[in-house]
């Protein structure tokens, strides 16, 4: 079956609508037909609208995601009550262990990022991993860090995502692979994403799923949950009114 490949985190700069051209034209030559990027949490539903019609003309299909950097617990729960129903994916950035405890554990939240480089303060271990996985959050790895590092950053990075990537592996969480890149030249066919997790121990169809059916299912899965026939999982509006 083909593969609908997905990019949830091309990073755009929505209120640069050349820069929106000129990437989201550069992702769809490149294959994806899904993609994601960072919008402010307060954007208006019209602007979305208007960017999944742009995304529309060039064959996208435009997914809207709101990134949450909390300082504390509290300020993630916020967050989470006010956001939830407003984007498809919610991604929070961890940067500290009580956010990322927190954020594994709560069933609104669809990716945890972990955007620190220093191996010393990412905080996906085991107790993170057994959280995630009573979840529904994905672990999100974003290879532009991959493609700027040199020497013996990117040697230590790498060394760190393996670990991570292993502990994900046994706990069987979702598996997300993105660019997180704001430049077209840092820009690469799907196929060639999945190859560099390769790297740091994704091969085969894991690498290539990374890139197409974990992304893709899971912004079906908000997608269901946002429609207004939704009541609950396995539970739906089939008909209502007077006649029912």
């Amino acid at each position: 079956m083909k593969r609908t490949f997905a990019d949830l985190h091309l990073r755009i700069n929505c209120k640069d609508p050349t820069q929106t051209k000129k990437l989201s034209l550069k992702a769809a030559e490149l294959g994806y037909k899904q993609i994601a990027t960072t919008l402010a949490p307060q954007i208006r539903t019209e602007e979305i609208r208007q960017l999944k019609t742009a995304c529309a003309e060039v064959g996208l299909d435009f997914v809207s995601r709101v990134d949450l950097r909390p300082k504390s617990q509290s300020d993630l729960l916020g967050s989470l009550r006010k956001l939830r129903r407003k984007f498809e994916v919610i991604c929070v950035l961890c940067e500290t262990k009580e956010v990322a405890r927190q954020a594994a554990k709560d069933r609104r939240v669809d990716l945890l990022n972990f955007p620190l480089l220093d191996y010393r303060r990412r905080f996906f271990d085991r107790a993170e991993a057994e959280l995630a996985s009573s979840g529904l959050a994905g672990f999100e790895v974003d290879v532009k860090p991959i493609l700027v590092l040199e020497g013996p950053a990117r040697v230590r990075f790498l060394s760190c995502l393996r670990r991570e990537i292993a502990l994900a592996l046994e706990f069987k969480l979702p598996l997300v692979v993105s660019s997180g890149v704001a430049e077209s030249l840092l820009m690469r066919r799907p196929r060639e994403v999945a190859l560099l997790g390769g790297l740091f121990g994704l091969t085969g169809e894991f690498a290539l799923d990374a890139v197409s059916v974990a992304p893709s299912a899971l912004v079906a899965r908000n997608r269901e949950k946002l429609g207004a026939e939704f009541v609950a999982p396995g539970v739906r509006v089939v008909k209502q009114g007077a006649d029912c």
